[in-house]
């Protein structure tokens, strides 16, 4: 049996595993990938991709792409309530509730203040082959698909994994330093011990993926999502939602369409053959021509791997969480694990990094899909609430629920007294169409992060307003700066395996503190003074307002665009205070110092204690 030796080897090409070998392959690290169907994901659902998913895809130059093939940002920019498209009666064809979302609307000016990307909208059969797409463009990255992974076994130094061809039977051994389980928790995640931990069995989701032309019956093409409401279907899951799927238009000449229902696992009342009579009576459109592309089920649930490494061995994306469908924090979280992953695993690999490194991973992305797991339960959940705030109440008799619905369409005070309870309720929902928060204002703490013992911001209860920070931690807050005449952001100036220090105007002794540094620690330390006479040039005054330190500090920002370590001004010694920095980092510390957490560096920290101010 032959053996082949890659780096990394990366079980599972979904948008996880796809997303971790292009970014590996930007690092100059090698890897293998290993699928075992023979194409990309046929789903339509996990289409929202958020602004910071859009950030890491824009920092590898895929971004652009999605913008182009997925939704245009005029037919994103809010969801709606609708109660059908069709039909003649008094109650037929009419918005009942409309919100801002997704950075539309009013959303917008707050929304592109706070990152250079904007969010996106390609559905999971759309954009798996544009990630396979760039996979495969790298000669670093080795992608099979049609190749199941049969087994591994671990030692000191490395995974040994049997590879078998499904097309040829050919099996063959594999050998790397890590072994990556994207696969949904299928192989990885069960060999080494890891535990889903939560709610299942929830809801059945039924999504139905389908062409109709409906242009003659839609007059809006600025909703993403449009919920159907009315007594008759019941509210919110029961009377499902109805997306957008292109290829070719985004508006009411979308080709493709998919609708989301729920139903009771193993609900005996599920007939499949009922669903296009089920969508064209919601639609009241009775002589809708519709072609089914799939049905397709999938259990919602609320789950937590346990722990997220066993020796050599991960687990990223769904094998290591998975969560309902609102506020689209499922396929973000697994490509936000792999970027975390990339720049650590890329460390280990060309031996800058120790042990304690890989063990970060799990410290920092874990209570991150802690929250995003529970939010997304809890987003789910309150779709029953917004049913209450139409009137309609699960159990009631028929002529009680259209007399309810029907108050919201009267005149009078009645009506007011409805729509005002409606207002009230359903701007709840912003929880998860407008979650600026949970998608940019998660933060971390663990091995590779040196705290500055600064409190954190507050979150916003509602996960709707984020507070850019400095604080170590923290993604790196965006601002636009000049660099040769051009514009650039902050996030366009950090990434790619590099460390990146960020001093202010009087803070030229950083640059070579980071020499020192790169040398000390055999890493790629990169300094910029942002002044206006700088190496970037703070036109408009945002990031002097924005960084949270003096003009002589210095803000350390790791590869992956989150904050290592801030110093509030010069320390006496800024080369030894910045090496031990990178050292405590990357891992190099070991023995007593590490239990302790701040001893490695405690003397960098003494003399560049922050003493800020929340700006």
């Amino acid at each position: 049996m032959k053996t082949i030796e890659t780096p990394i080897l990366i079980c599972g090409g979904g948008g996880a595993g796809l997303s971790l070998s292009t970014f590996l392959s930007a690092q100059g690290i090698e890897s293998m990938l290993v699928e075992r169907h023979s194409g990309t994901s046929h789903l339509p659902k996990a289409h929202y991709l958020n602004q910071r998913t859009m950030e890491i895809f824009r920092e590898h130059g895929i971004a652009d792409t999605i913008y182009q093939r997925g939704t245009p940002f005029e037919n994103m920019g809010c969801v709606v309530w609708l109660t059908s498209l069709g039909g003649d009666g008094p109650q037929d064809g009419k918005t009942i509730y409309r919100m801002d979302a997704f950075g539309g609307g009013c959303t917008k000016a707050v929304y592109e203040a706070d990152s250079p990307s904007r969010s996106g909208n390609l559905p999971l059969l759309r954009l798996e082959p544009v990630l396979r797409e760039f996979a495969e463009k790298s000669p670093l990255a080795k992608v099979h698909f049609s190749h199941e992974m049969m087994g591994f076994e671990q030692d000191d130094s490395g995974v040994t994994s049997i590879v078998r061809n499904l097309l040829s039977g050919e099996e063959f051994k594999v050998r790397s330093q890590y072994l990556v389980g994207a696969d949904r928790g299928r192989t990885v995640g069960p060999a080494i011990g890891v535990n889903l931990e939560g709610q299942t069995n929830l809801v059945d989701m039924v999504s139905t993926h389908f062409s109709a032309d409906l242009s003659k019956y839609i007059d809006d093409d600025s909703p993403l999502i449009r919920w159907f409401i009315n007594p008759e279907g019941g509210g919110g899951w029961g009377s499902g939602a109805m997306v957008t799927m292109g290829p070719t238009h985004w508006d009411r000449h979308s080709e493709e369409w998919v609708f989301h229902f729920a139903f009771r696992p193993g609900d005996p009342d599920f007939d499949e053959s009922l669903i296009v009579p089920r969508i064209r009576e919601l639609l009241k459109v009775p002589e809708l021509d519709i072609q089914i592309h799939k049905v397709s089920h999938w259990i919602v649930e609320s789950v937590l791997a346990d722990k997220y490494r066993g020796g050599r061995c991960v687990v990223i994306g769904d094998a290591a969480h998975r969560h309902p469908p609102t506020t689209g924090l499922g396929l973000n979280s697994g490509i936000q694990d792999a970027h975390n992953l990339a720049w650590k695993l890329a460390a280990l690999v060309r031996n800058q990094a120790g042990d304690h490194l890989l063990d970060s991973y799990e410290q920092e992305r874990r209570p991150v899909a802690a929250r995003n797991t529970r939010w997304a339960l809890f987003t789910f959940m309150n779709h029953f609430v917004t049913d209450a705030g139409f009137g309609l109440v699960a159990g009631a008799p028929p002529e009680v629920q259209v007399a309810a619905f029907r108050m919201l369409m009267v005149d009078g005070y009645e009506g007011d007294w409805a729509r005002a309870r409606m207002q009230e309720v359903l701007a709840t929902q912003r929880m998860e169409f407008c979650a600026h928060d949970l998608e940019l204002g998660f933060a971390y703490d663990g091995n590779a992060v040196v705290p500055d013992g600064t409190p954190e911001p507050a979150r916003a209860t509602m996960g709707d307003v984020y507070t850019p920070t400095t604080r170590p931690g923290h993604r790196l807050p965006h601002a636009w700066l000049t660099q040769n005449g051009k514009r650039v952001s902050t996030h366009d100036i950090c990434g790619r395996g590099r460390f990146v220090l960020l001093a202010g105007a009087k803070g030229g002794a950083w640059k070579e503190a980071a020499r020192i540094a790169a040398r000390q620690c055999n890493a790629d330390v990169q300094a910029y003074v942002i002044d206006v006479a700088g190496d970037l040039e703070d036109a408009d005054g945002l990031w002097a307002r924005l960084r949270q330190i003096e003009d002589d500090g210095a803000i350390l920002v790791r590869p992956d665009g989150h904050v290592g370590w801030r110093a509030a001004s010069l320390p006496l010694n800024p080369g030894e205070a910045l090496s031990k920095v990178i050292g405590r980092i990357l891992g190099q510390v070991t023995g007593n110092e590490d239990n302790t957490h701040h001893s490695a560096v405690e003397a960098a920290v003494a003399v560049a204690a922050l003493e800020v101010e929340a700006s």
